[in-house]
């Protein structure tokens, strides 16, 4: 009763903050995303213990987390009949808590992992369905390379599917890293209450059908440029609400206007940031670096990855 699965976070290109329903974690409306490789997390998960126990890089994970994580266990217990707790050991090859999707990789390996402990077998449907109650965000880690939340239909429905992809050899992720602690939860309780939540909201259905058609016809500017205007929007209405919250940092525009300034000597990059100061740099190999230098001359640290594929069985344990 151990399995081990390995998953990459995600880069939101649509995002998204509230909840349609808080309980199913199903988010306000639909969000699409990017899965980023070689970064990942790998999982493993083993019933038979008399209590849960969950550890993330070699520390106790937090109670918020761990809330979560006994959401998705309870619900592979129910279903498999399993009483006892469970091991859980992870390990990232990346920062947590930045603004770099490891909720994405943290929730869906764990139910990959889970649900292979538990000896049962799952349509990719039902475990995106499973990695949403940890996090929304995994079950579109669950579909790997692009990815698109449905939220619009009954939160049953609520599964991630894959958006076939024109450029996805050709795309390369610059990461800025500024590792300036996010809190996302709390950007999802409070940024509804923004004045400018309810027109987010109602742009929403035209920004998913411009990015879905965008991605699968390989248009890489309008694609990322998408990016970059909903990155800026998203900004615009968490810190609007209540708590007046900006969580960029003045490296962060840095970053912006280093990519503004590419794109007018010719460069396809584009600047995208979720709910925390580190930001992505979307362009191409034959400009990756380009870009890479440009932002390690602001003495700001940079890795470089790629689209990364979906949650999958890994055959070495971490205990």
């Amino acid at each position: 009763m151990k399995a081990t699965a390995v998953a990459h976070p995600i880069q939101g290109l649509l995002k998204y903050h509230g909840f349609r329903d808080r309980e199913r974690n199903v988010p306000a409306h639909d969000s699409i995303s990017v899965c980023t490789a070689p970064s990942r997390t790998t999982t493993t998960v083993a019933f038979g213990h008399e209590i849960d126990q969950v550890t993330v890089d070699d520390e106790p994970i937090d109670e918020e987390g761990a809330d979560r994580a006994r959401e998705v266990l309870d619900l592979v217990r129910e279903r498999a009949g399993i009483e006892s707790g469970a091991r859980v050991v992870s390990e990232n090859t990346f920062e947590s808590n930045v603004g770099l999707g490891a909720s994405a990789s943290a929730y869906a390996a764990l139910a990959k992992a889970a649900v292979d402990a538990a000896g049962l077998d799952l349509s990719r449907d039902e475990l995106s369905r499973l990695a949403r109650r940890g996090a929304a965000s995994a079950a579109r880690s669950v579909v790997g390379g692009f990815a698109h939340l449905h939220t619009a239909t009954a939160p049953a429905a609520a599964v991630a599917s894959p958006i076939p992809s024109g450029f996805d050899q050709d795309l390369r992720i610059v990461i800025a890293s500024l590792p300036e602690r996010k809190y996302t939860s709390r950007a999802h309780t409070t940024t509804p209450e923004s004045p400018y939540f309810e027109g987010r909201l109602a742009g929403v259905p035209e920004t998913t059908a411009d990015l879905r058609t965008a991605i699968r016809s390989g248009d890489f500017h309008t694609t990322f440029g998408i990016a970059e205007r909903e990155s800026i929007e998203l900004l615009g209405v968490t810190m609007t609400g209540p708590d007046g919250w900006l969580y960029w940092r003045p490296e962060t525009l840095t970053v912006l206007d280093i990519a503004r300034s590419l794109r007018n000597e010719g460069v396809p990059v584009y600047f995208s940031a979720d709910t925390g100061a580190t930001a992505y740099l979307n362009t191409t190999a034959e400009h990756v670096e380009t870009v890479r230098k440009a932002i390690e001359a602001k003495s700001i640290p940079t890795r470089t990855w790629r689209v990364g594929g979906g949650v999958r069985a890994a055959t070495t344990h971490l205990f």
